[in-house]
């Protein structure tokens, strides 16, 4: 857009905006930009919380979200764009209300879906820059394969127990996230927040930073993390860059042989070994079911000893999953093993270790602990 065609300020925005008009670097034609400015928000929970509450704040003129989920207890000590009040409520209902209590001058656009191979063009080639808010690697990939094909600005975030990343993706002339990570990592390698947990202030620090970056690129100022990849930690109160470099042999932003999409839940889930070896699965209710017959089930919970102490399962017994590879000499293999974790996905990995070294009777259970909670016995706590 020229400046005779960006959005005029009202008296109303001029007074709310008052403290970026007195910004050189911002002004009257800055503030402009961002009321002209289209942004879409993949995710409206830990990290899409400060985004859309900051980006709202800023004057950002149209902010798109996607998301399909529902508020649950359990997001409230981090997820800061719900309250007590909305749970239950579809993420996507809380976050149109919170941002038009912010800035009513802010248009919202929900897209009330999971982000899939079918609707991910269509969805981000409305918008300007794309944020990445996800805490999937399904999701990180796809959006990241979008953004290349259809010339979008990714600005990359995650979340880990104590420390985060940021970083911008795919511009014209930078890396994209398969430069620095080629391929989705194996399942249950990596365990999800859900799994591992997070610090409920650190998504506030690595979102405020991603919405930073947006600004930065909307304004055309300072020096974008394009190229380079922040690092948090914050125990040790550390922030460092490291420099990621366009990858020509990229099969995405390089080669540019992705030109299609494809759903990666295949190679991030938990039900699929990556070379395509098949994990067996039990729900919570047929385990249930051969518990009360009295079958001879050797039942392993793979967390750790502190997930043990919030909640198990009666029966069950502890093996971490870092020592299941030392442990086979407990395991018989004549009996049939169930293994669970807190959803699924480190007892996938565990079932995956065992069927390779020669175990044939192993089975996940499906969801894992919280399944069981949900499905069979209310009396476990959920966490």
């Amino acid at each position: 857009m020229t400046n005779a065609t960006l959005p005029d300020l009202s008296h109303e925005e001029l007074r709310r905006y008052g403290r970026h008009l007195i910004l050189p670097d911002v002004a009257i034609g800055g503030q402009r930009k961002l009321k002209a400015a289209r942004v879409l928000l993949i995710g409206a929970g830990g990290l899409g919380s400060p985004l859309a509450l900051y980006l709202a704040a800023a004057g950002i003129g149209t902010l798109g979200l996607v998301d399909f989920d529902v508020v649950e207890a359990s997001n409230l000590q981090r997820q800061i764009l719900h309250g007590t009040k909305d749970i239950g409520r579809p993420k996507l209902a809380s976050a149109r209300d919170r941002i038009a209590d912010i800035n009513p001058h802010v248009r919202t656009e929900l897209h009330d879906t999971r982000l899939t191979a079918a609707n991910a063009l269509g969805i981000l080639r409305e918008y300007d820059i794309v944020i990445d808010g996800t805490d999937n690697f399904a999701t990180r990939y796809l959006t990241n394969d979008a953004c290349v094909i259809l010339g979008k600005p990714n600005v990359y975030g995650s979340i880990f127990r104590f420390e985060g990343q940021a970083s911008v993706f795919a511009t014209t002339d930078g890396p994209c996230y398969r430069c620095l990570f080629a391929e989705p990592p194996p399942p249950g390698l990596v365990p999800s927040c859900a799994e591992g947990g997070v610090l409920g202030v650190l998504p506030g620090l690595i979102g405020t930073i991603q919405a930073t970056e947006a600004v930065k690129l909307i304004l055309g100022i300072g020096n974008p993390l394009i190229g380079r990849l922040l690092l948090v930690d914050t125990l040790g109160a550390t922030f460092r860059t490291v420099k990621v470099r366009k990858n020509p042999s990229c099969p995405a932003c390089g080669t540019r042989e992705i030109r299609e999409l494809i759903d990666y839940d295949e190679f991030c889930g938990s039900s699929i070994e990556p070379h395509g070896r098949s994990i067996p699965q039990i729900t919570a209710r047929d385990l249930f079911e051969r518990l009360k017959r009295g079958d001879d089930l050797d039942l392993i919970d793979v967390r750790e000893q502190y997930e043990w102490d919030i909640a198990h399962i009666d029966g069950a017994r502890l093996l971490p999953l870092e020592h299941v590879p030392t442990s086979l000499n407990t395991i018989d293999t004549a009996r049939d093993v169930v293994l669970l974790c807190k959803s699924g996905g480190r007892s996938a990995a565990a079932v995956s270790h065992l069927q390779t070294v020669g175990y044939r009777k192993v089975w996940n259970l499906r969801g894992g602990i919280d399944a069981w909670s949900e499905e069979v016995d209310a009396n476990v706590p959920r966490y």
